[in-house]
């Protein structure tokens, strides 16, 4: 056994070598490994062995018995020497597998370093997201603390805003009683002065028909004729025999003389006539003062069409509702949505900023200079009316008592006077002078706009119905119904003829004289854009104006019943409001988007 260790031992260095080389051991060491095997291999003793020698190859072979019978030494070398190519090859194939196997193990070893590399890397990502994480965790827990004490203070503001709801409730409710007692008070002061002027006139009146009934009862002389400074008094003593002879001859003269008669009668009718005149002056109240009127405004003859813009001013920050022209024709008002009222002047055919008007609480709605010109009313959506006085950027007066928007405020005829309109339903008659409201009238349905005649009220309503009503009768005493809900009213200059403007996307006029309606305007193309859209006689009432939901201005001539012409151009959006100048010569439009126009 011990003669064949060397030669057991020959593979062994072989895988040695071939190990070594794939470790990068040198070639000249394989090679010596070589020639150690061969040299091995001659000293080899020419007896074959007789044990079982197990041969590393690719599989495991059987162990092949040494057989008894003597051999030759030269056959036994071949032998050998074919048993050591075949180790050899073996050997080899071997060492090739263990180089192979070496070099996928060094490219897993690469593999398995990049991949600890990137482990590495990694791992030093998971603890800075981990730091990141536990950052961000504390961050959420701040925030969740600020949160909670953000939820707890805002209970507490929540809490303390249903506290103050509840006392801005109670006072809103407070102020409303105290502006309702308030109105009554004044309602309640105006009876009282209404009574006690109703009381003087009836003293008055009284000591006047006892005045009467005394001249009536009176015997008047000839002598009484005669101015009184030309008498010449006489002396005390002899004014009293004159007084005895009186009473003698009246003792005497039981019957009058015709002449004294005849002058007793005309005294006593003129008299009358003063009563009689100042009744009329009254309007039929004898009880009440005379009613100043203001001058009538003199109007155009003919009044000039409208052909092309002249100018185009973004009058407010917002939609403009209302605009109206004084009665010099060269002052124009304006109101919008932003709360303002500009005033311009029509200069050369352009429109110059003159001033603005500051203190409406609410949208403009509607707009109107007194006859005189001196004061401008207008409607707001803050449920009052304001009055200004020309000249002055402050209110002058404010008409509160409405619970709804106020959409139309109008002055009447007569001096300090004006009537108002609002959604809540009702109409209102203002004492100016007093700052009260002395009547109002249940209208059944929002009120969009009224006009005033000469004791007469006409409002426009939501409910497609024109009403009218007298100052001097408390109920209606007439309904136009139209088929629309009425947007505007106007009424023409001799107070006979009313245009009204509804949704039904129609102008009718309305003869005053019969309560019916005269004509009906319709053009194609021509709708009405919104519930505050208004409709003006021309000043010569020959022509009736409106602006349309596209944009367009339409002319109807009242004498043929045709539309007269339509103007298209600077307005790109519904046109709310238009106004005609006295004079005849200009035309204003506005629009929901913020401009006016000015035409001629």
């Amino acid at each position: 056994m011990k003669k064949y260790l060397p030669l057991l031992m020959a593979p062994l260095g072989i895988l040695e070598g071939a190990v070594m080389y794939s470790r990068g051991i040198p070639d000249h060491r394989l090679l010596e490994k070589s020639d150690l095997l061969t040299h091995f291999t001659e000293k080899l003793p020419p007896e074959p062995p007789s044990e079982l020698v197990h041969l590393p190859s690719g599989e495991e072979e059987k162990a092949r018995p040494v057989p008894d019978s003597a051999q030759s030494p030269e056959d036994l070398r071949r032998k050998w020497e074919e048993e050591v190519d075949k180790v050899k090859l073996v050997c080899g194939e071997m060492a090739y597998q263990v180089v192979e196997k070496n070099m996928t193990l060094s490219s897993q070893d690469a593999m398995l370093e990049e991949q600890l590399g990137r482990l590495s890397a990694l791992d030093a990502r998971v603890r800075d997201l981990e730091e990141t994480r536990q950052w961000l965790a504390e961050q959420v827990a701040g925030q969740q603390d600020r949160i909670m004490e953000g939820k707890e203070a805002y209970d507490t503001l929540w809490a303390h805003t249903g506290h103050q709801e509840g006392a801005l409730r109670q006072l809103e409710e407070e102020g409303r009683e105290l502006v309702e007692r308030l109105i009554q008070v004044k309602m309640q002061a105006a009876e009282d002065q209404n009574y006690r002027n109703e009381r003087i006139e009836r003293v008055k009146q009284a000591r006047l028909s006892k005045e009467l009934k005394k001249a009536m009862r009176r015997t008047v002389n000839i002598s009484e004729t005669l101015d009184p400074p030309s008498i010449v008094e006489p002396p005390a003593h002899k004014q009293e025999l004159l007084e005895v002879e009186t009473c003698e001859k009246r003792w005497k003269r039981p019957f009058r003389s015709a002449s004294a008669t005849s002058m007793t009668l005309a005294r006593c009718m003129d008299v009358m006539k003063g009563l009689l005149d100042f009744r009329k002056r009254r309007g039929h109240s004898v009880s009440g003062t005379p009613e100043a009127r203001y001058t009538s405004i003199p109007v155009c003859g003919v009044s000039c069409l409208p052909a092309r813009a002249q100018d185009i001013q973004e009058a407010h920050c917002s939609e403009v509702n209302a605009v109206c022209f004084s009665s010099n024709s060269s002052l124009l008002a304006t109101g919008g949505a932003d709360r303002l009222i500009r005033l311009w002047n029509v200069v050369g055919g352009r429109l110059e900023a003159d001033q603005m008007l500051e203190g409406a609480g609410g949208s403009v709605t509607s707009l109107e200079f007194e006859p005189s010109g001196c004061y401008l009313l207008a409607a707001t959506y803050n449920k009052a009316a304001q009055l200004w006085k020309v000249g002055e950027s402050q209110s002058k007066e404010t008409l509160s008592g409405h619970t709804d928007k106020v959409t139309a405020a109008k002055f009447k005829l007569t001096r300090q006077q004006a009537v108002t309109g609002s959604r809540d339903r009702t109409v209102k008659e203002w004492d100016l002078n007093k700052v009260s409201c002395s009547r109002t009238i249940d209208g059944v349905s929002y009120c969009n706009d009224v006009v005033c005649g000469d004791h007469l009220i006409i409002s426009g309503h939501n409910d497609q119905k024109i009403r009218f009503w007298d100052s001097r009768v408390p109920r209606c005493i007439q309904v136009i119904p139209v088929e629309g809900r009425v947007t505007s009213l106007s009424i023409s200059s001799d107070q006979l003829h009313l245009l009204s403007c509804s949704r039904d996307d129609a102008l009718k006029v309305i003869d005053l004289r019969a309560n019916n309606i005269r004509q009906v305007f319709r053009a194609d193309g021509f709708k009405c854009g919104s519930d505050w859209t208004k409709a003006v006689f021309s000043p010569d009432k020959n022509f009736a104006l409106a602006g349309s939901a596209d944009g367009g201005l339409y002319i109807w001539n009242l004498d043929s019943g045709k539309l007269e012409t339509s103007l298209y151009g600077p307005h790109s959006v519904s046109i709310n409001a238009v106004a005609w100048c006295c004079a005849g010569t200009h035309v204003v439009s506005v629009d929901q988007g913020k401009k006016a126009v000015l035409w001629s």
